[in-house]
C-alpha cells in the first residue's frame, strides 16, 4: 500500500519514518539530504522516494530508499503514482546500483570522488602540496574543532549564530543565487546524526569562524558525504584543507569505510550536449575548477553519477525538470535573479552590448537631439562607460563601481527627461515610439543590474577586509 506526504504536511512523523528507512537502506551518497527542507515523500511498504514537485514532474533525490532487490519495483510503482497525479518522473543523482535497473535510461551527468578515510594518512604522506597547505593554515592561526549537537540544535547558541552569518556571507559572495533541492545549505537539522567542524582564525575571545565542514551519514555504506565545505571570504589559504583533514581523521576513528565530496557536475564522460554546456557555460559556473578542487585531495576513485528516467521519456525533459527543481522559483525567475546579482560575465556583457548601441547612437539623425553637442556628448559618455565597465569586469574597485552606478543612473534620468520634453512631441511613427521606449528602458535596466552588482561586490569586499 503506497501513500505520499507533501512538503507542506506536518513533518515530524514522516521524518521519523524516513530516518528509519535511511538507517536500513540509505546507500546513495545524497540519501540523508532528503531530510532537509522542501521534500515530499512517497512511501511503499518498506521503501520511500523523496522528491520535489516542479508542477510538471516529480524529481526524485537519488534512487529509491529501498533494499537493493526492490529498487526496480519501487521505482516503477513511483512512476505509476506520478502518472496518476499528472506528473513525469526523473531520478537525479543515482549511482551504479540503480544504473542496471530495467525500464529506465541513465544519463551520465558527472562524477563524484571517493576516499577510504583509513587511508587518508597515506594520501597526506604522498602529497606534499596538501601537507604544505595544512602547515600554512596553522601558521596563520587557523584551528579546527568539532561542533557539538547541542550547539547546532540551539538557534540561540553563539556558535550557531556565527555559523549562520558565515553561510550568509558565503552565499552573498557567490555569482549565482542560492539553489534548493540537493544543494540547500542546512547543517543544523538532525544534529545528532552529523559531523560538523568549524575553522576559527585567532585565539580565545578574538577567534572568529572562517570555515565550516558538515558531513552527513551514508548509513548503508558505513560512510559519510562531506555535504557542506565553506571557506569564508578572508579565510587564510589552507583553511579548506584543514577542514577536510579534520573530517577525514574523525570519521576514520569511527571506522568509516567511505567518504565522498559529492557530485562534480558534467565531469568525466558525458553526452555531447552536456559537454557543450560544460564548455560554454563556464563563465557562469566553473565546472572544471570544481572538479580540480576535489581532485587535489587525491581521491582513490571517481564514481559516475546519473540522471535516470523512464525509457519512453525525453532526456531533454528530464534535464529541464531537474534544473527546475534546483532553481526553486522557476528557471526564468532564477535566471533573472542571477542577472540582477551582476556577476562578472554580466558586467562584461553590458560593456560589449554598448558597442553596437554606441554605433547606432552615433548614426542617428540629428532630429533626435536638441543640439549637435548633445549628440556628441551622449556618444562620448557611452564610450567612457564602455571603458569603465571593461575595467570593472577585470577587477572590482568599489570607487569605480559606485561611480559607474551613479553615472548610469544619471544617464537613465537624463534620457527620460529628454524623451519626455524633446522627443515625444516629435514622434512621427510607431517605429519612432518603439525606438524611444527602448532608449529609455535600456539605461534604467542597466542601472538596476549594476546597482545590485555593486551592493553585493562591495559587501563581499568589506567582509574580506
Amino acid at each position: 500500500m503506497s501513500n505520499h506526504i507533501g512538503a507542506s504536511t506536518t513533518r515530524a512523523p514522516a521524518h521519523a519514518r524516513v530516518l528509519g528507512l535511511l538507517r536500513q537502506h540509505g546507500w546513495n551518497a545524497t540519501s540523508f539530504q532528503v531530510l532537509e527542507p522542501g521534500f515530499s515523500y512517497w512511501f511503499d511498504a518498506e521503501a520511500c522516494v523523496a522528491y520535489v514537485d516542479t508542477g510538471r514532474a516529480w524529481v526524485a533525490a537519488g534512487a529509491p530508499i529501498a533494499a537493493e532487490s526492490s529498487l526496480g519495483p519501487v521505482a516503477t510503482a513511483f512512476v505509476a503514482a506520478a502518472r496518476v497525479a499528472g506528473r513525469r518522473v526523473c531520478f537525479f543523482a543515482t549511482e551504479r546500483r540503480f544504473a542496471s535497473v530495467p525500464g529506465f535510461r541513465h544519463l551520465s551527468i558527472g562524477e563524484q570522488p571517493v576516499w577510504e578515510p583509513s587511508r587518508w594518512s597515506e594520501t597526506l604522506r604522498a602529497t606534499p602540496s596538501l601537507r604544505e597547505q595544512l602547515r600554512r593554515a596553522r601558521a596563520k592561526g587557523v584551528s579546527v574543532s568539532q561542533v557539538s549537537a547541542r550547539e547546532l540544535a540551539d538557534p540561540h547558541a553563539p556558535l550557531r549564530l556565527e555559523i549562520e552569518a558565515l553561510i550568509a556571507s558565503w552565499q552573498r559572495s557567490k555569482a549565482m543565487p542560492p539553489m534548493g533541492f540537493l544543494v540547500h545549505v542546512e547543517p543544523f537539522a538532525f544534529a545528532d546524526e552529523r559531523q560538523v567542524f568549524v575553522a576559527r582564525l585567532g585565539v580565545d575571545a578574538d577567534a572568529r569562524v572562517v570555515g565550516l565542514a558538515a558531513a552527513i551519514p551514508v548509513y548503508a555504506r558505513q560512510g559519510w558525504f562531506l555535504e557542506d565545505l565553506i571557506r569564508g571570504p578572508g579565510a587564510p589559504n589552507g583553511t579548506t584543507e584543514l577542514l577536510v583533514d579534520a573530517v577525514m581523521v574523525a570519521v576514520a576513528r569511527l571506522g568509516s569505510a567511505y567518504l565522498t565530496l559529492g557530485l562534480s557536475p558534467l565531469a568525466g564522460s558525458v553526452a555531447p550536449a552536456l559537454g557543450f554546456a560544460r564548455r560554454y557555460a563556464a563563465p557562469f559556473y566553473d565546472f572544471a575548477g570544481l572538479r580540480g578542487f576535489k581532485a587535489k585531495f587525491r581521491p582513490l576513485s571517481w564514481a559516475p553519477i546519473y540522471l535516470s528516467f523512464p525509457e519512453q521519456a525525453s532526456a531533454f525533459g528530464a534535464v529541464i525538470e531537474s534544473l527546475r527543481a534546483f532553481s526553486r522559483r522557476g528557471l526564468l525567475r532564477y535566471g533573472l535573479d542571477a542577472v540582477l546579482r551582476g556577476p562578472t560575465i554580466v558586467v562584461s556583457a553590458l560593456a560589449w552590448m554598448l558597442v553596437p548601441w554606441t554605433l547606432l547612437l552615433a548614426l542617428l539623425d540629428e532630429r533626435w537631439f536638441p543640439a549637435v553637442w548633445v549628440h556628441c556628448a551622449w556618444v562620448g559618455f557611452d564610450l567612457a562607460l564602455f571603458a569603465a565597465l571593461v575595467s570593472l569586469a577585470r577587477r572590482f574597485r568599489a570607487w569605480l563601481s559606485g561611480a559607474v552606478v551613479s553615472a548610469v543612473t544619471l544617464d537613465a534620468v537624463l534620457t527620460l527627461g529628454q524623451a519626455l520634453f524633446f522627443n515625444v512631441p516629435r514622434l512621427l511613427s510607431l517605429a519612432d515610439a518603439v525606438g524611444l521606449s527602448v532608449a529609455v528602458a535600456a539605461p534604467a535596466i542597466a542601472s538596476r543590474i549594476l546597482a545590485r552588482s555593486h551592493a553585493r561586490a562591495a559587501s563581499v569586499s568589506g567582509f574580506n577586509r
